[in-house]
């Protein structure tokens, strides 16, 4: 078996419609669109969302609130999640990656005080909360905004 000898399964596989190719292939005349009407027109149809002049639904649906186009967000993390690395290190972008913390980098990390720090650590990232902080900081570790 190579390559060369690859065939798509029995039956996977049919041949396209030739449409508008006489009488006997079965979509002749009018080539399968019926007899008049909007959709046997060329360029006929219906735009998208048209619903025959029923209110559609994108209008029906109760619109709220605003979506700033230019808002930030952040991966959040919380002082708990920083009991993992070791006394002293570095904790930046990268290391949040490689523990896991950070699978997809948005606009940047922030590192929120829900839980204690029992270690000193330098934290390197985006965005503090004053709680993380002050507990980054009363464990004996240093904070640095990217």
């Amino acid at each position: 078996m190579d390559l060369s000898n690859l065939r798509p399964a029995y039956g996977s596989t049919s041949t396209r419609k030739r449409i508008g190719r006489g009488h006997g292939s079965g979509t002749g005349k009018t080539s399968g669109r019926g007899h008049k009407g909007q959709n046997s027109r060329s360029g006929g149809g219906v735009k998208p969302g048209f619903e025959g002049g029923q209110m559609p639904l994108q209008r029906r649906l109760p619109k709220r609130g605003f979506t700033p186009l230019k808002r930030t967000e952040y991966v959040l993390i919380n002082l708990r999640d920083l009991d993992l690395f070791e006394a002293g290190s570095v904790v930046d972008v990268e290391a949040f990656g490689k523990a896991g913390l950070v699978s997809k980098l948005k606009d940047g990390i922030k590192i929120l005080g829900d839980g204690e720090l029992s270690k000193a650590l330098n934290v390197k990232a985006h965005k503090f909360s004053k709680s993380a902080q002050a507990s980054i900081e009363a464990a004996g570790g240093t904070v640095e905004v990217i």
